[in-house]
C-alpha cells in the first residue's frame, strides 16, 4: 500500500489536508470532538463503526504529526519496514507518518471504538522547547524534522485513568468558551504520559507504579500466549516476581477486574474471532480456548459477548462451520 501517495491524495491543491474522505462512509461513526488541528495544533476525534473489509487508515494521518490512539474496541494492525505490530482492544500507542510508508488498517467484521489525538510538529516544538530531556526517541525524530522516518511506539495497556478520560473527551464538562483550554490541558497530560521515557531520577512512587504496570502487562502476555491452559496464579506470581496475593491485588487495582475475569474475557474474544472465521464450530472454538464443558462456554460467551455463540456469526454477518 502506497500510504505516502494516499496521504498526498488527501492534500488539496491549496495545500489543505483533509481526512474526511477516509471516514465519509461511516457518517456519525467519525466525530471530531475538537477540530483544532490547523488553528491550535491538535485535534481530538471519536470513532465508532464496523467495517466489512479492512479499512486502510494511512490516508487519515496528518503529515508531520504524531497521533495517539486510545483503542477501546477492535483490532488495528500497523506495518513498518516489514514489521507488523498489532494494537488489540484495551490498548494505546502513538505513531508518526513519514514519507516512507506507515501502513495501518482496521480489521473487518469487528466493532471499532477508539479516540485519536492528532498533534502537529509545530505544537510539539512549542511545548517541548527547552524540555527535551527524557523525550521518547520517536518524538525526538519528529522534532528534528526527520520527515522520511515513520515510527510507531510500543503498545501499552489502557489504564483506569484512560477509561475515565475517554467519556470526558466525548462530552466535555466545560462551557464552549473554555473548551480550547480544557482540551489543550488534556492533550498536554497525555503527551507528558506517552512522550517521555523513564530516567535515572525516577521517583520511588513512579517506579512502583511502573513495576506494577509491567507485571500486569506480563501477566496479560502470559495469558494470551496459552488461553487453553494458562498458568495458575501461583505460577503467574513466580514468573512476574511477586507473591500471588500481591499480584492478584495489583492486577485488580490496575485493570478493575480479577485475573480470572480478564482471562474469561480474553477467551471469549478469541472464541468470537474463531467463530467469525468460519473455520470453527462452537464445540471446536470452546475446546480451542480451554473449555471442556459446552454449557459453561455458552454461558460465559453470552455474558461476555451479549449473545449465544451459535448466533454470534449471524449477528456479525459471517458464516460459521456447522456445530
Amino acid at each position: 500500500m502506497a500510504s505516502s501517495v494516499s496521504t498526498m491524495n488527501r492534500i488539496r491543491a491549496n495545500g489543505t489536508f483533509t481526512e474526511a474522505a477516509t471516514w465519509r462512509d461511516f457518517g456519525a461513526g467519525w466525530r471530531p470532538l475538537w477540530a483544532g488541528f490547523k488553528e491550535y495544533g491538535f485535534s481530538v476525534e471519536w470513532h465508532d463503526f464496523e467495517c466489512q473489509s479492512p479499512l486502510e487508515l494511512a490516508a487519515s494521518f496528518h503529515p508531520e504529526s504524531v497521533e495517539i490512539c486510545l483503542n477501546l474496541e477492535g483490532h488495528a494492525e500497523f506495518d513498518l519496514a516489514g514489521q507488523r505490530k498489532e494494537v488489540p482492544p484495551g490498548t494505546a500507542t502513538f505513531y508518526s507518518p513519514g514519507r516512507k510508508p506507515l501502513e495501518a488498517r482496521r480489521l473487518p467484521r469487528q466493532r471499532h471504538q477508539f479516540i485519536t489525538i492528532e498533534i502537529s510538529r509545530d505544537f510539539l516544538k512549542q511545548r517541548f522547547a527547552g524540555n527535551t530531556a527524557g523525550l521518547h526517541p520517536h518524538i525526538r525524530g519528529v522534532l528534528a524534522g526527520k520527515k522520511n522516518i515513520s515510527s510507531i511506539s510500543e503498545v501499552r495497556r489502557l489504564t483506569t485513568e484512560h477509561q475515565r478520560l475517554i467519556p470526558a473527551l466525548q462530552h466535555s464538562p466545560v462551557p464552549l468558551t473554555g473548551r480550547a483550554v480544557w482540551f489543550e490541558g488534556k492533550v498536554l497530560e497525555l503527551m507528558s504520559e506517552f512522550f517521555f521515557v523513564t530516567g535515572e531520577n525516577e521517583l520511588f512512587c513512579e517506579r512502583q507504579r511502573r513495576v506494577a504496570t509491567e507485571r500486569v502487562n506480563k501477566v496479560i502476555s502470559l495469558l494470551r500466549g496459552n488461553l487453553a491452559a494458562p498458568p495458575d496464579l501461583l505460577e503467574l506470581g513466580r514468573r512476574v516476581g511477586c507473591s500471588p496475593f500481591h499480584l492478584s491485588r495489583t492486577f485488580s487495582q490496575e485493570l478493575g477486574m480479577t485475573i480470572p475475569r480478564y482471562l474469561r474475557q480474553l477467551r471469549m474474544e478469541s472464541a468470537a474471532k474463531l467463530l467469525l472465521s468460519g473455520k470453527f464450530n462452537v464445540t471446536e472454538a470452546a475446546l480451542e480456548v480451554g473449555y471442556s464443558s459446552l454449557s459453561h462456554f455458552s454461558q460465559a460467551f453470552c455474558q461476555t459477548m451479549g449473545c449465544c455463540p451459535n448466533l454470534y456469526p449471524l449477528v456479525k454477518g459471517a458464516t460459521t462451520k456447522p456445530a
